[in-house]
């Protein structure tokens, strides 16, 4: 079941190692006092995927400025994701999924056979703001996975929270 705009974001501890090096638990909980803003995205080293972290990197301080963390969300493993960030320099905690938990929590994977050659268990791209207090305050699931969040809208909200 999909969570909704006015609840209370689920929970999670999810593994990183682009930052480190190190294999790290990171958990939303890490952040209270800040907004936070979720990407979940299909897979690392995809054209689309790339554009949309890379940019969502070089645009750090901005989110930074807005009392904003980025979070990077897939269902590829902590090595492929450290790999990708190394490569394209990807400065923002990429988090994998790997297990499906929170991709299902937040209802952003495809149904089976739903992404290109009839993948199953990828996560469709989506975004959602959770505010320092931990409610959801935006929510976008894109069916479309060549498409880019409404980064403006994005922008938009942060700045009223």
């Amino acid at each position: 079941m999909a969570v909704e705009i006015g609840q209370k974001a689920p929970e999670f501890t999810l593994k990183s190692k682009n930052l480190t090096g190190e294999v790290k638990d990171i958990s939303l909980g890490d952040f209270k006092g800040k907004n936070a803003v979720l990407l979940f995205y299909p897979q690392a080293f995809t054209g689309t995927c790339t554009t949309e972290m890379c940019t969502v990197s070089e645009g750090f301080e901005y989110y930074s400025n807005l009392n904003a963390v980025v979070l990077g969300i897939s269902v590829d493993s902590v090595f492929t994701l450290e790999a990708w960030g190394k490569q394209n320099n990807i400065t923002i905690p990429l988090l994998s999924d790997f297990n499906r938990v929170v991709c299902t929590a937040y209802g952003t994977l495809y149904p089976d056979g739903g992404f290109v050659f009839g993948m199953n268990g990828v996560s469709k791209r989506s975004a959602f703001i959770i505010d320092k207090n931990g409610i959801i305050r935006y929510k976008e699931i894109l069916d479309d996975a060549g498409s880019l969040p409404n980064f403006d809208k994005i922008k938009e909200v942060l700045k009223s929270l």
